[in-house]
C-alpha cells in the first residue's frame, strides 16, 4: 500500500499543517471535516499554507510514509486542499498582470533586461560552495521528481500538442533510460555534493517560498480546467532554464565542482534549447488552434511561473547578502546563524 520513496511527515509550522499533521496518521475516513477557518486569513505563499498544499500533492505522487494511501481521494482532505488552492490562485492573479497576448509573454521571456541579476548570476559572480548547496536543497522539492507535474497535461491533450509534450517528456525522463532522468541526475548531484539524496529528506528545511514553486505546477498539472495554465508554466520553465544553466555551469567550473554535478547542468543546457521552439510552436500553437480561448489561462502560467520563481529568488538573495542561510531554522541550526554545509553535514 506504501511505497519505499514516501516522505517522512515533517514539523507543523502553523495551525493549518497542525491539523493536516494530526490527521494523516489515522485511517482514511476516521476524521471528521477539517476546519478551513484558518486558511481565509493565512499567508497565500506562507510556509502553512504551502506545507500544507504539497502535502496534499504529494500523495498523489510518491505518497507520505506512515499516511494511508486511501487519504489521496478523501472528500474531507479534498475539501480541505479546494480552499488551499483557491486562496492561493486568488492571490497568484491579483499578482499578476494577466491578459491574453501569448507571443509577448513568451517574447519577453527570451529578453534579459541589461540590470538583471538572478541566483545564478550570483552563483556565477562572487557565490560559495555553501550557497550552491543550499539552492540544491531548495531544488531538491523539485529535481527529485522532475517532470512528474508536467506529465499531468498529457492526457488533457490531443493530436499535436500532445505527441510534442510527450517528445519532451522522453528526453526529461531520460529517453527510456533510468540512469538518464534528470531526477536521478540530480541525485547524482546532491550525492557528490555530500547531500542527502532521500527523496524530500530536506522538506522541513526548504520553506514556503520553495515549495510554492513546486505547488503551482501541481495545481496547474491537477485540474484540466488549468491545462493552459500548465502548458504556459512548461514553455515558461524550458525557455528560462538553459540560460540559468548555463551561469550554473560556469560557476560550479568556478568552484570545482565534481563531474556529477556539473552534468546536471550542462544536460538542461543542450535539451532546453531544442524543448523550447517545440513547447512554443507544437504545443502552445496546436493547443490555441484547436482552442484560442485558453491564450488568457497560457499567459497566466507563463506569468505565474515567473513570479513565483522570483519569490523563491527573492528569499535567497536576501538572506546570502545579509550572511545567513535561506533555508528555514530546524534541528540542524539556530536562526541567528548561517547554515554552513559541507560533505557529510546537514544529512539525516
Amino acid at each position: 500500500m506504501r511505497t519505499s520513496t514516501a516522505a517522512p511527515l515533517p514539523a507543523a509550522r502553523g495551525p493549518i499543517t497542525d491539523m493536516l499533521l494530526r490527521s494523516l496518521p489515522e485511517p482514511a475516513g476516521s476524521t471528521p471535516r477539517f476546519d478551513t477557518a484558518d486558511v481565509a486569513g493565512s499567508d497565500p505563499f506562507g510556509d502553512d499554507l504551502q506545507l500544507a498544499l504539497y502535502l496534499c500533492y504529494e500523495l498523489h505522487y510518491q505518497g507520505l510514509a506512515g499516511v494511508d494511501d486511501a487519504w489521496e481521494w478523501n472528500l474531507a482532505l479534498l475539501g480541505l486542499r479546494a480552499e488551499l488552492e483557491a486562496r492561493f490562485v486568488e492571490e497568484l492573479r491579483c499578482r499578476v498582470a494577466g491578459g491574453a497576448d501569448t507571443e509577448s509573454a513568451l517574447d519577453a521571456l527570451l529578453v534579459e533586461p541589461a540590470d538583471a541579476y538572478g541566483v545564478s548570476h550570483h552563483l556565477r559572480d562572487s557565490g560559495q560552495w555553501r550557497q550552491v548547496q543550499e539552492l540544491f536543497v531548495h531544488r531538491s522539492a523539485y529535481h527529485l521528481k522532475e517532470a512528474d507535474p508536467h506529465a499531468w497535461v498529457i492526457p488533457r491533450l490531443r493530436g499535436r500538442a500532445k505527441a510534442a509534450v510527450v517528445a519532451v517528456e522522453y528526453d526529461e525522463f531520460g529517453g527510456g533510460r533510468a540512469e538518464r532522468m534528470h531526477s536521478t541526475l540530480f541525485a547524482n548531484l546532491m550525492a557528490e555534493s555530500g547531500l542527502d539524496t532521500r527523496y524530500l529528506a530536506y522538506l522541513d528545511a526548504i520553506p514556503g517560498t520553495t515549495l510554492a514553486t513546486v505547488n503551482v505546477m501541481s495545481l496547474f498539472g491537477l485540474h484540466r480546467r488549468h491545462r493552459g495554465a500548465l502548458v504556459g508554466h512548461f514553455a515558461a520553465t524550458e525557455i528560462t532554464t538553459g540560460p540559468n544553466a548555463q551561469r550554473m555551469e560556469t560557476a560550479l567550473r568556478r568552484m570545482g565542482a565534481g563531474p556529477d554535478v556539473v552534468l546536471f547542468y550542462t544536460e538542461h543546457i543542450e535539451a532546453d534549447a531544442v524543448h523550447e521552439q517545440v513547447l512554443r510552436e507544437d504545443v502552445i500553437g496546436a493547443v490555441l488552434e484547436e482552442n484560442p480561448a485558453l491564450a488568457a489561462d497560457v499567459v497566466f502560467g507563463i506569468q505565474a511561473s515567473e513570479y513565483v520563481e522570483g519569490r523563491a529568488a527573492q528569499r535567497l538573495l536576501e538572506a546570502w547578502r545579509d550572511g545567513l542561510s535561506s533555508l528555514r531554522p530546524n534541528d540542524f541550526y539556530p536562526v541567528e546563524s548561517p547554515l554552513v554545509l559541507d560533505r557529510g553535514s546537514f544529512l539525516r
